[in-house]
Protein backbone atom coordinates (compact mmCIF):
# COMPACT_ATOMS: atom_id res chain seq x y z
CA UNK A 1 0.00 0.00 0.00
CA UNK A 2 1.70 3.53 -0.74
CA UNK A 3 -0.40 6.33 0.42
CA UNK A 4 -0.78 9.02 -2.49
CA UNK A 5 0.25 11.94 -0.82
CA UNK A 6 -0.98 14.44 -3.98
CA UNK A 7 -4.79 13.38 -4.51
CA UNK A 8 -7.34 15.50 -6.13
CA UNK A 9 -9.16 16.54 -3.59
CA UNK A 10 -5.31 18.26 -2.02
CA UNK A 11 -4.53 19.43 -5.87
CA UNK A 12 -8.12 21.43 -6.31
CA UNK A 13 -8.08 23.10 -2.75
CA UNK A 14 -4.27 24.02 -3.15
CA UNK A 15 -3.50 27.80 -2.73
CA UNK A 16 -0.60 29.03 -3.82
CA UNK A 17 1.31 31.86 -1.47
CA UNK A 18 2.37 35.02 -2.60
CA UNK A 19 4.51 36.00 -4.88
CA UNK A 20 7.02 37.77 -2.75
CA UNK A 21 6.71 34.93 -0.14
CA UNK A 22 7.56 32.21 -3.28
CA UNK A 23 10.62 34.31 -3.95
CA UNK A 24 11.60 34.64 -0.27
CA UNK A 25 11.67 38.41 0.04
CA UNK A 26 8.77 39.42 1.77
CA UNK A 27 7.90 37.98 5.14
CA UNK A 28 3.93 39.15 5.52
CA UNK A 29 3.65 37.97 9.41
CA UNK A 30 5.83 40.61 9.87
CA UNK A 31 4.64 42.76 7.48
CA UNK A 32 0.97 42.86 8.91
CA UNK A 33 2.29 43.73 12.10
CA UNK A 34 4.20 47.10 10.60
CA UNK A 35 1.83 48.37 8.35
CA UNK A 36 -1.52 47.60 10.27
CA UNK A 37 -2.85 50.83 11.89
CA UNK A 38 -5.76 50.83 14.20
CA UNK A 39 -9.15 51.86 12.73
CA UNK A 40 -9.68 55.13 14.68
CA UNK A 41 -6.55 56.72 13.34
CA UNK A 42 -8.48 56.93 10.45
CA UNK A 43 -5.55 57.43 7.57
CA UNK A 44 -2.75 58.41 9.45
CA UNK A 45 0.28 55.81 8.39
CA UNK A 46 2.87 53.38 10.45
CA UNK A 47 6.04 54.32 8.92
CA UNK A 48 9.23 52.04 8.74
CA UNK A 49 12.92 52.55 8.62
CA UNK A 50 13.84 49.82 6.08
CA UNK A 51 17.32 48.75 5.79
CA UNK A 52 18.47 46.50 3.42
CA UNK A 53 22.16 45.72 2.71
CA UNK A 54 23.45 44.47 -1.05
CA UNK A 55 27.00 43.22 -1.68
CA UNK A 56 28.54 46.84 -2.50
CA UNK A 57 26.10 49.05 -0.31
CA UNK A 58 23.33 50.14 2.76
CA UNK A 59 20.36 51.50 1.80
CA UNK A 60 17.99 53.26 4.08
CA UNK A 61 14.59 54.10 3.61
CA UNK A 62 11.46 55.72 5.41
CA UNK A 63 8.48 53.55 3.75
CA UNK A 64 4.51 53.80 4.43
CA UNK A 65 2.01 51.63 2.84
CA UNK A 66 -0.84 52.32 0.93
CA UNK A 67 -3.71 49.99 -0.90
CA UNK A 68 -1.98 50.09 -4.12
CA UNK A 69 1.56 49.76 -2.66
CA UNK A 70 4.12 51.68 -0.75
CA UNK A 71 5.79 55.16 -0.74
CA UNK A 72 8.68 56.08 -0.26
CA UNK A 73 9.19 59.52 1.95
CA UNK A 74 13.14 59.76 1.70
CA UNK A 75 16.16 56.97 1.03
CA UNK A 76 19.59 57.55 1.51
CA UNK A 77 22.30 55.16 0.36
CA UNK A 78 25.87 54.47 1.15
CA UNK A 79 27.03 55.03 -1.88
CA UNK A 80 26.76 58.84 -0.72
CA UNK A 81 28.96 58.32 1.58
CA UNK A 82 32.19 59.96 -0.71
CA UNK A 83 30.45 63.47 -0.54
CA UNK A 84 31.02 63.51 2.97
CA UNK A 85 34.34 62.30 3.09
CA UNK A 86 33.76 58.31 3.33
CA UNK A 87 35.20 56.30 0.41
CA UNK A 88 36.28 53.02 1.31
CA UNK A 89 34.43 50.60 3.53
CA UNK A 90 30.66 51.06 2.43
CA UNK A 91 28.87 48.01 4.12
CA UNK A 92 30.33 47.43 7.36
CA UNK A 93 28.68 48.62 10.43
CA UNK A 94 30.51 52.16 10.85
CA UNK A 95 28.92 52.82 7.57
CA UNK A 96 25.16 51.32 8.37
CA UNK A 97 25.18 54.42 11.23
CA UNK A 98 26.25 56.84 8.94
CA UNK A 99 23.38 55.91 6.24
CA UNK A 100 21.09 55.73 9.44
CA UNK A 101 22.02 59.29 10.57
CA UNK A 102 22.00 60.60 7.39
CA UNK A 103 18.61 58.92 6.38
CA UNK A 104 17.29 60.39 9.76
CA UNK A 105 18.25 64.08 9.22
CA UNK A 106 17.63 64.14 5.41
CA UNK A 107 13.82 63.08 6.73
CA UNK A 108 14.06 65.45 9.48
CA UNK A 109 14.75 68.58 7.24
CA UNK A 110 12.00 67.38 4.59
CA UNK A 111 9.29 67.98 7.59
CA UNK A 112 10.55 70.21 9.30
CA UNK A 113 11.84 69.16 12.64
CA UNK A 114 15.45 69.42 11.71
CA UNK A 115 15.94 72.30 14.11
CA UNK A 116 13.63 70.79 16.83
CA UNK A 117 14.68 67.38 17.53
CA UNK A 118 19.02 67.67 16.58
CA UNK A 119 19.70 64.17 17.90
CA UNK A 120 22.25 62.68 20.00
CA UNK A 121 25.61 64.47 19.14
CA UNK A 122 27.90 62.58 22.20
CA UNK A 123 27.68 59.79 20.57
CA UNK A 124 28.60 56.80 23.78
CA UNK A 125 26.78 54.04 22.62
CA UNK A 126 23.91 54.46 25.04
CA UNK A 127 19.96 54.11 24.71
CA UNK A 128 18.27 57.92 24.41
CA UNK A 129 14.94 57.44 26.05
CA UNK A 130 12.59 60.17 27.80
CA UNK A 131 9.04 59.55 29.01
CA UNK A 132 6.27 61.42 28.89
CA UNK A 133 2.54 60.32 30.99
CA UNK A 134 2.89 57.36 30.15
CA UNK A 135 4.72 57.00 26.40
CA UNK A 136 8.71 56.80 25.72
CA UNK A 137 10.13 58.75 23.37
CA UNK A 138 13.08 57.26 21.96
CA UNK A 139 14.87 60.92 21.72
CA UNK A 140 16.81 63.21 24.25
CA UNK A 141 13.89 65.94 25.15
CA UNK A 142 10.06 66.18 23.90
CA UNK A 143 8.77 69.88 22.34
CA UNK A 144 5.30 70.59 23.78
CA UNK A 145 3.91 71.28 20.74
CA UNK A 146 5.82 69.13 18.02
CA UNK A 147 6.30 65.37 18.65
CA UNK A 148 9.27 63.42 17.13
CA UNK A 149 8.67 61.18 14.08
CA UNK A 150 8.23 57.82 15.04
CA UNK A 151 9.13 55.02 12.74
CA UNK A 152 9.45 51.45 13.48
CA UNK A 153 12.39 48.91 12.21
CA UNK A 154 11.79 46.81 8.98
CA UNK A 155 14.26 43.96 8.80
CA UNK A 156 13.19 42.43 6.23
CA UNK A 157 14.43 38.72 5.86
CA UNK A 158 17.75 38.97 7.94
CA UNK A 159 18.73 37.44 10.91
CA UNK A 160 18.75 39.69 13.68
CA UNK A 161 21.59 38.40 15.70
CA UNK A 162 23.30 40.82 18.31
CA UNK A 163 25.31 42.98 16.72
CA UNK A 164 23.98 42.50 13.25
CA UNK A 165 24.93 45.62 11.17
CA UNK A 166 21.61 46.32 10.81
CA UNK A 167 21.07 47.76 14.24
CA UNK A 168 24.31 50.03 13.91
CA UNK A 169 21.72 51.69 10.97
CA UNK A 170 19.04 51.76 14.11
CA UNK A 171 21.70 53.65 16.12
CA UNK A 172 22.43 55.69 13.42
CA UNK A 173 18.75 56.62 12.87
CA UNK A 174 18.29 57.11 16.52
CA UNK A 175 20.93 59.64 17.15
CA UNK A 176 19.80 61.24 14.17
CA UNK A 177 16.53 62.20 16.19
CA UNK A 178 14.13 59.65 14.75
CA UNK A 179 11.77 58.35 17.43
CA UNK A 180 12.52 54.47 16.51
CA UNK A 181 11.64 52.32 19.90
CA UNK A 182 14.41 49.46 20.79
CA UNK A 183 16.64 48.56 23.39
CA UNK A 184 20.55 47.18 23.69
CA UNK A 185 19.91 43.88 23.63
CA UNK A 186 20.76 43.80 19.91
CA UNK A 187 23.48 45.94 20.12
CA UNK A 188 27.04 45.09 19.98
CA UNK A 189 28.21 44.99 23.85
CA UNK A 190 25.19 43.51 25.45
CA UNK A 191 26.18 40.27 26.81
CA UNK A 192 22.45 37.61 27.23
CA UNK A 193 24.02 35.60 30.37
CA UNK A 194 25.24 38.13 32.78
CA UNK A 195 22.33 40.59 30.99
CA UNK A 196 25.16 43.33 30.80
CA UNK A 197 25.95 45.83 28.03
CA UNK A 198 29.05 47.53 27.54
CA UNK A 199 28.31 50.72 25.59
CA UNK A 200 32.20 51.35 24.85
CA UNK A 201 32.47 48.19 22.90
CA UNK A 202 29.70 49.70 21.19
CA UNK A 203 30.73 53.39 20.70
CA UNK A 204 34.56 51.71 19.18
CA UNK A 205 32.25 49.23 16.52
CA UNK A 206 30.57 52.70 15.41
CA UNK A 207 33.83 54.50 14.48
CA UNK A 208 35.07 51.45 12.68
CA UNK A 209 37.63 50.32 16.03
CA UNK A 210 36.34 46.58 14.73
CA UNK A 211 38.38 47.38 11.34
CA UNK A 212 41.19 49.57 12.56
CA UNK A 213 42.39 46.04 15.15
CA UNK A 214 41.93 44.01 12.07
CA UNK A 215 43.88 46.17 9.99
CA UNK A 216 46.70 46.26 12.61
CA UNK A 217 46.60 42.22 13.30
CA UNK A 218 46.78 41.60 9.55
CA UNK A 219 50.06 44.16 8.84
CA UNK A 220 51.67 42.15 11.65
CA UNK A 221 50.66 38.21 10.98
CA UNK A 222 50.04 38.82 6.79
CA UNK A 223 51.48 41.94 5.41
CA UNK A 224 50.71 40.22 1.72
CA UNK A 225 46.56 39.27 2.40
CA UNK A 226 47.08 43.12 4.49
CA UNK A 227 48.06 44.98 0.77
CA UNK A 228 45.26 42.86 -0.61
CA UNK A 229 42.43 43.16 1.60
CA UNK A 230 43.11 46.92 2.60
CA UNK A 231 44.01 48.37 -0.70
CA UNK A 232 41.11 50.65 -1.09
CA UNK A 233 42.29 52.36 2.23
CA UNK A 234 45.74 51.89 1.59
CA UNK A 235 45.33 54.21 -1.59
CA UNK A 236 42.85 56.42 0.01
CA UNK A 237 45.58 57.19 2.59
CA UNK A 238 43.42 55.35 5.49
CA UNK A 239 45.55 54.10 8.51
CA UNK A 240 44.09 52.04 11.57
CA UNK A 241 44.61 55.15 13.99
CA UNK A 242 42.61 57.84 11.75
CA UNK A 243 39.95 55.68 11.47
CA UNK A 244 37.85 57.61 14.30
CA UNK A 245 38.85 60.70 13.50
CA UNK A 246 37.81 59.86 9.81
CA UNK A 247 33.72 58.87 11.08
CA UNK A 248 33.81 62.22 13.66
CA UNK A 249 34.39 64.45 10.31
CA UNK A 250 32.25 62.16 7.87
CA UNK A 251 28.93 62.23 11.21
CA UNK A 252 29.60 66.55 10.97
CA UNK A 253 29.56 66.62 7.29
CA UNK A 254 25.81 64.79 7.66
CA UNK A 255 24.74 66.76 9.86
CA UNK A 256 25.72 70.37 8.46
CA UNK A 257 24.17 69.21 4.78
CA UNK A 258 21.84 66.10 5.01
CA UNK A 259 20.24 66.98 1.54
CA UNK A 260 20.62 65.04 -1.42
CA UNK A 261 22.83 65.94 -4.43
CA UNK A 262 20.63 67.47 -7.36
CA UNK A 263 20.34 64.90 -9.90
CA UNK A 264 22.48 64.51 -13.24
CA UNK A 265 20.51 64.88 -16.48
CA UNK A 266 20.53 61.36 -18.07
CA UNK A 267 22.04 61.46 -21.40
CA UNK A 268 22.44 58.41 -24.09
CA UNK A 269 25.60 57.48 -25.95
CA UNK A 270 24.05 57.96 -29.65
CA UNK A 271 27.04 57.31 -31.01
CA UNK A 272 26.42 53.58 -30.54
CA UNK A 273 24.32 51.20 -33.35
CA UNK A 274 23.59 47.77 -33.07
CA UNK A 275 24.31 46.06 -35.66
CA UNK A 276 21.36 45.12 -38.83
CA UNK A 277 20.21 41.51 -37.68
CA UNK A 278 21.37 38.75 -40.83
CA UNK A 279 19.31 37.58 -43.28
CA UNK A 280 18.44 33.82 -43.02
CA UNK A 281 20.41 33.13 -46.32
CA UNK A 282 23.18 35.55 -44.39
CA UNK A 283 23.27 32.94 -41.50
CA UNK A 284 23.38 30.09 -44.18
CA UNK A 285 26.15 30.83 -46.00
CA UNK A 286 28.15 31.99 -42.73
CA UNK A 287 27.48 27.97 -41.81
CA UNK A 288 28.40 26.56 -45.53
CA UNK A 289 31.81 28.51 -45.32
CA UNK A 290 32.68 26.95 -41.41
CA UNK A 291 31.43 23.72 -43.23
CA UNK A 292 33.79 24.03 -46.19
CA UNK A 293 36.52 25.01 -44.08
CA UNK A 294 35.88 22.17 -41.71
CA UNK A 295 36.07 19.67 -44.94
CA UNK A 296 38.97 21.35 -46.43
CA UNK A 297 41.18 20.85 -42.77
CA UNK A 298 40.30 17.20 -42.74
CA UNK A 299 41.26 16.20 -46.10
CA UNK A 300 44.37 18.20 -45.50
CA UNK A 301 45.09 16.20 -42.82
CA UNK A 302 44.33 13.18 -44.53
CA UNK A 303 46.08 13.81 -47.67
CA UNK A 304 49.56 13.92 -44.88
Amino acid sequence: FVKVARTKAYSKRYQVKFRRRREGKTDYRQRKRLCCQAKNKYQSPKYRLVVRFTNRQVICQIAYSLIDGDRILTSASSNELPRYGLSVGLKNYAAAYCTGLLCARRLLQKVGLDDVYEGNDEIDGNVVSTTVGKTTYYVDEVDEDKRPFRALLDVGCKTTATGCRIFGALKGAADGGLDIPHSEKRFPGYDRDSKDYDADMHRERIFGGHVGEYMEYLEEEDNTKYQEQFAAYLAADLEADGLEELYEGVHEKIREDPSPSEKKAFSPDKSFKRKAKKTLQQRKDDVQVKKDAKIAELEAEDDE
